[in-house]
């Protein structure tokens, strides 16, 4: 009897999994890979100032840099995900570190913002993507009840960078010049490479038998890609209206990363005032993502409603950022960045959470991917849109205006998700394993390509009424 107790006990904690080992180590290369990346991506705005200066040219065109950037990360997400659903997420993060600090080196030689836009933009966004959903998918992966706190931790490091990174930067940009501060910043990039390496390498079921007809091969190659994408999500209502929501949300998002340094400088306050703005929200956003993931694991409330709740302040409180310094007032303005600190790192922590619930663990990894790859035109649009607004009126207050209204919007669009009422989650979804799905495909292939006395004999031999069976 005891012995069918711990059996019975063993295996339902590992279908819940390991919840730590292992998993706190991957938490903290987490943390360290986060911080390199949207850390720093936060934190460029204080390259921004420096790029209309040197380039001068308009607000919208530096913009597109950041934007590009981030929009890279999005939209190479799917492939990212493809590439360690195949292969190994190890190798697929120390390459998007090696790529992440090659295009900021790179960066740093540039004449022209066409070059920041393939440098900054392009390849280093290529590499952000490779690093940032493999991290997250390998740490969910290790975490079950703790999973929103593991995030939570491994997402702090964001707040923390951008409360280090923005003073950090002027100091840098000070004494080295932009050029000098980039390089720096491709060095402190490589760091990512080591943090991949801890990744420990996935257990793979054996590789179906080779399939002698070309046809065939083809058709399971094609199969097998689509697996690997996940692209059965996009014909689900849950998984496409929880997209859409976060897609709108991003819009306006990083707005303030970006251009509230700007707005800073522009009402008034001096440099390092402006950078301490940034570093505050940084520290408030700490905060709010341990926060946000211990109170989500209690239980008490559903994930999606925390979310829901977080994303709202978010926006409302960047639409008050303007409002704020309109007087003139540094405290003002100070105590509405520490609250949109809080609430921005708070619905970070659960916005990626949420997604086993809707697609299951198994489709984390494709599920993260397919989701960067959709709001990578809304990452793409927004800063180049708070920009264009800002050239339009002369000040960033409609900026944040609208970028703070596209938040209230993704909040609701997530209240139209299937049982969002309920005080209970639905039960994710299961799908057949890949190799299941590769014998359907292969006995349907053999039934196609067979001749039409095989199709005979196949379905004779299939018959439940066939004598030849009894």
């Amino acid at each position: 009897m005891t012995n069918i107790k711990s059996k019975s006990q063993s295996q339902s904690d590992e279908a819940e999994g390991p919840d730590g080992g292992w998993g706190w180590v991957l938490v903290v290369a987490m943390f360290v890979s986060s911080s390199l990346v949207f850390g720093l991506m936060r934190s460029l705005g204080i390259f921004f100032v420096e790029f209309v200066q040197y380039f001068e040219e308009s607000a919208q065109a530096i913009s597109w840099i950041s934007s590009t950037g981030l929009a890279a990360q999005q939209f190479f997400s799917p492939l990212a995900a493809a590439l360690c659903n195949a292969y190994n997420p190890r190798v697929v993060v120390m390459t998007g570190g090696f790529l992440a600090g090659l295009g900021l080196t790179l960066a740093s030689q540039s004449t022209c913002l066409v070059h920041l836009y393939l440098t900054m933009g392009v390849i280093s966004g290529f590499g952000w993507g490779m690093v940032f959903t493999p991290m997250v998918a390998t740490v969910m992966a290790n975490f079950t009840r703790r999973r929103a706190l593991a995030l939570g931790l491994g997402f702090s490091s964001i707040g923390l960078s951008s409360f280090a990174f923005n003073p950090l930067f002027q100091l840098l940009v000070e004494t080295y010049a932009w050029r000098g501060a980039l390089l720096i910043l491709g060095a402190l990039s490589l760091n990512i490479v080591p943090c991949g390496a801890l990744i420990r390498p996935q257990r793979r079921s054996k590789a179906p038998a080779k399939v002698d007809s070309e046809t065939k091969s083809c058709a399971s190659m094609l199969r097998r890609i689509a697996s690997y994408l996940e692209l059965s999500l996009l014909t689900e209502r849950p998984y496409l209206t929880y997209t859409l929501g976060v897609t709108l949300f991003n819009v306006g998002y990083f707005v303030p990363y970006f251009h509230l340094v700007a707005h800073s400088r522009q009402v008034g306050f001096s440099e390092y005032q402006a950078a301490f703005v940034m570093s505050a929200a940084g520290a408030s956003d700490i905060l709010g993502r341990v926060v946000s993931g211990w109170f989500s694991d209690l239980g008490h409330f559903r994930v999606v409603h925390l979310l829901t709740l977080w994303t709202g302040l978010a926006g409302v409180f960047i639409m008050l950022l303007p409002v704020s310094s309109m007087s003139g007032s540094y405290a003002a303005l100070m105590v509405i960045s520490l609250l949109y600190g809080f609430c921005s790192g708070a619905l970070t922590s659960v916005v990626f959470a949420v997604v086993p619930m809707i697609v299951g663990v198994e489709r984390t990894m494709g599920a993260l991917g397919l989701l960067q790859l959709i709001e990578s035109g809304a990452g793409l649009l927004g800063t180049p849109l708070s920009g264009f607004l800002k050239d339009v009126t002369g000040n960033y207050i409609a900026s944040f205006m609208v970028a703070g209204s596209f938040l209230v919007l993704g909040m609701l669009t997530m209240t139209t998700l299937p049982r969002f009422f309920s005080c209970t989650d639905p039960p994710p979804p299961q799908r057949r394993s890949l190799d299941a799905k590769e014998k359907v495909l292969d006995l349907e292939l053999e039934q196609m390509n067979s001749s039409p006395s095989d199709k005979k004999h196949t379905v004779e031999s299939n018959d439940p009424a066939n004598p030849k069976l009894c």
